[in-house]
């Protein structure tokens, strides 16, 4: 008799225990988030980086690094917004990259933090406004005005489309990014 009210009692305890631990959880459905749009561009999966041997980069990063540098060209060949990359384009013509390396990596850096990545900063070599201002950095030719920077995004969608970044609403995300600088860039 003993035994089996010490067994009945452990018993009775052990399902006490489990049934106030059930009682506490809570059936919740997780709330459903929305990717955001870094992540549609791949977002932090590992990939090999083609431009660095051996070294892995998140695609989503490796996704907008590719269109930077597809846009830079493209830029390059605009005659419309030559004038404003004068230097950076004398630079690259005479076999210096430096320019172009410093310039993809910043914008690179900026379009992961404004698209929702988590793991980069972006510093920048200064502020939006002064950035785009030749009177305080010497590396823009011109100031920007609507015209220019229409053109600007236009060479941006040929950049991505030049990747395969075709989809609207991507394309539509992304032209809201650079839309949220506009007041900044554009300065006459």
């Amino acid at each position: 008799m003993k035994k089996t009210n010490i067994i009945l009692f452990g018993v009775l305890l052990v399902s006490s225990i489990f049934i106030s631990a059930c009682a506490d959880e809570k059936e919740t459905t997780p709330t459903p988030t929305t990717p955001t749009l870094y992540e549609k561009l791949g977002g932090t999966t590992m990939v090999a980086d083609p431009a660095n041997s051996g070294q892995m980069i998140e695609q989503g990063r490796l996704g907008l690094r590719s269109v930077v540098d597809s846009t830079i060209f493209v830029i390059a060949g605009d005659n419309e917004l030559q004038p404003y990359f004068q230097v950076l384009l004398a630079e690259v013509g005479s076999g210096n990259v430096t320019g172009f390396t410093a310039l993809s990596k910043n914008l690179t850096d900026f379009f992961c933090v404004a698209t929702g990545a988590k793991n980069f900063t972006y510093n920048g070599i200064a502020s939006m406004v002064a950035a785009h201002d030749p009177a305080q950095n010497n590396r823009m030719g011109l100031k920007a005005d609507n015209a220019a920077y229409n053109k600007f995004v236009a060479d941006v969608v040929a950049g991505a489309a030049q990747n395969g970044v075709t989809d609207p609403a991507i394309i539509s995300e992304l032209g809201a990014v650079l839309e949220s600088l506009r007041t900044t860039i554009v300065q006459r």
